[in-house]
């Protein structure tokens, strides 16, 4: 029905996110909180510092506690850790708070840092979906971005993932990388597409403040070249029956991201480990938090107020922008009734950048209600959300 959350979202769904920050080297494009790995993962240590940081955020959530209907555990690079580990810590998790019975649990994996024993080791733990972060299938452009695997690897990955037991597998690709044609740009989507994942997200690459490529930015396609590189992927995508739902993503049917959807819906999620943030909604009061970013200083403080780098209650003028820089970026955008059950405001908060919004073109109304990106709002997506500023 319009206006009901999207089929794959369980209504009022918690969300758990899940940090692992080591990787073995750190890619040059990369701004996530992720550190090169010196010596042995501190596995042991780490657990327990996940499992003290989770007690402490379920105690603040007093009566919001309930099982968790997806958990994602990314990075940095989970997939450095054992299957073993990562069974204590969703057994920690089943503990303590409990996932619903068709819990999504998705863990990001490097085809460099996996084999049979450590997919294996996943299935047994409970993880039931995969995010492969395969960027490239050419060897010219894998290296450009620093990546540790190679083409054989990610090939390599996807058949024991299979082989494991893992049916439902999201494969991570980007584009306008440097030096890369629109062909090679498909090329890796047919290679891609040729593994049948349930899921693919396409992302382009972009220079992101405080990274490598930010100091010494590479030879990027322009911008003309970019935008025909994206139409051709989007074609051929659809044309191969994934459909697109956000500006990144597309999934078979049935098959969206539940987790990912939870941050674009507004809805909750506990950020669990070094960096990880979290939402959470308590009488009706939005709060974000986050936990310190560097290793050392998480495992020292996991489970204490000490741990918070940020813990605070989302301002009432701040809530559309936050809600509308989520929720636009899904192709179907957003209710008035999703966004005052989100927010706890009246629609006609949003009245002015929605009108400005019109005016310039870069939102639609469709015959349900909805409102939701033109596909010139979807072009210039910042343009469009920083209206709700």
């Amino acid at each position: 029905m319009p206006g009901d959350p999207p089929r794959d979202l369980p209504g009022g769904a918690l969300g758990l996110y899940l940090h692992f920050p080591w990787c073995v080297r750190k890619c040059p494009y990369c701004d996530f909180n992720s550190h090169a790995l010196r010596g042995e993962v501190p596995e042991a240590d780490y657990v327990a510092a996940l499992l003290r940081d989770l007690d402490a955020d379920l105690e603040s959530l007093g009566d919001r506690v309930r099982p968790a209907s997806s958990a994602f555990l990314g990075g940095g690079t989970p997939s450095l850790f054992s299957g073993a580990a990562i069974g204590q810590v969703l057994d920690g998790v089943r503990q303590r708070l409990g996932f619903t019975d068709e819990a999504e649990i998705t863990l990001e994996a490097n085809p460099g840092t996996v084999d049979e024993a450590h997919f294996a080791g996943y299935r047994a733990a409970g993880v039931n979906r995969l995010s492969i972060g395969v960027q490239s299938f050419n060897p010219a452009h894998l290296q450009s971005l620093g990546r540790i695997h190679s083409r054989d690897d990610a090939l390599r990955a996807m058949r024991v993932a299979r082989g494991a037991g893992f049916e439902n597998v999201n494969l991570d690709l980007m584009f306008g990388l440097p030096g890369q044609s629109a062909d090679q740009a498909l090329a890796d989507l047919e290679q891609a597409l040729d593994l049948a994942p349930t899921h693919l997200s396409v992302y382009q690459l972009t220079l992101e403040p405080n990274t490598e490529f930010a100091a010494r930015p590479p030879a990027l396609p322009d911008d003309d070249r970019i935008a025909d590189m994206q139409a051709a992927l989007q074609a051929r995508l659809a044309d191969a029956g994934y459909a697109q739902y956000e500006v990144s993503a597309y999934a078979r049917p049935g098959r969206r991201s539940r987790h990912n959807l939870t941050y674009w819906t507004f809805g909750d999620y506990l950020g669990i480990g070094a960096g990880a943030h979290g939402k959470w909604t308590r009488d009706g009061q939005p709060r974000r938090r986050a936990k310190h970013k560097h290793p050392k200083t998480y495992l020292a403080t996991a489970g204490s107020a000490a741990c918070w780098q940020e813990d605070h209650a989302v301002a009432t003028a701040d809530l559309p922008f936050e809600f509308a820089m989520n929720a636009l970026r899904l192709v179907d955008g957003f209710t008035p009734a999703q966004f005052e059950a989100a927010t706890g405001l009246p629609v006609s908060a949003l009245d002015v950048p929605l009108g400005e919004a019109r005016r310039q073109g870069l939102l639609d109304d469709d015959a349900c209600g909805r409102l939701r990106a033109s596909a010139r709002g979807y072009r210039h997506l910042n343009r469009l959300t920083g209206l709700f500023l």
